[in-house]
């Protein structure tokens, strides 16, 4: 089945390239999320008409990509979680964490674009790749700190109300 891409689609092509595709992944993907078009003689001289306005919005979307790479290339994440005695932590950093830090630091990115292979599990300094856009991409230092103990702080009373009946209970009369 050939198709006209209307988006850019990873490992496949770009917007406005006719590509050739399995049936399955062109009537069940492709097509009900609007992603292409099936490429017929009338939807071939509508993307041929459209190719200038596709060329502008490509370059106006890598040009955003490449101003918000330069301001969140500075970044630096600090993520504190509990951990054992081997660095290894109870949980993990994974790239939603990431990307409501980052949120939070007021860079609205979308988790898929942050490229973990695995989530972080190990104390200490990372490099994430994050692809803004097809053709760029910035690593972002992420570190991990291991949560500081509370230990000096008295254990808090699990049930309040147990605790301050149960000296009443017990007046002494044996």
């Amino acid at each position: 089945m050939e198709v006209i891409l209307i988006e850019n689609v990873d490992n496949l092509g770009s917007r406005g390239e006719i590509v050739k595709v399995a049936n399955g992944y062109g009537r069940n993907h492709l097509l009900p999320k609007r992603l292409a078009v099936a490429a017929t003689p009338q939807n071939r001289k509508w993307v041929e008409q459209q190719r200038q306005r596709f060329l502008k919005q490509e370059a106006k979307e890598r040009g955003e990509a490449d101003e918000l790479g330069q301001l969140v290339v500075g970044q630096r994440l600090t993520f504190s979680r509990k951990s054992g005695e081997h660095g290894a932590l109870f949980g993990s950093v994974t790239a939603m964490d990431i990307a409501e830090q980052l949120a939070a630091h007021g860079f609205h990115i979308d988790r898929r674009k942050i490229h973990l292979s695995s989530p972080l599990k190990t104390i200490g300094e990372h490099e994430v790749a994050v692809r803004l856009h097809r053709d760029v991409t910035v690593a972002l230092k992420v570190t991990v700190e291991a949560e500081a103990e509370a230990s000096a702080a008295p254990p808090s009373p699990k049930n309040p109300e147990k605790e301050t009946q149960a000296p009443l209970a017990n007046d002494g009369d044996e």
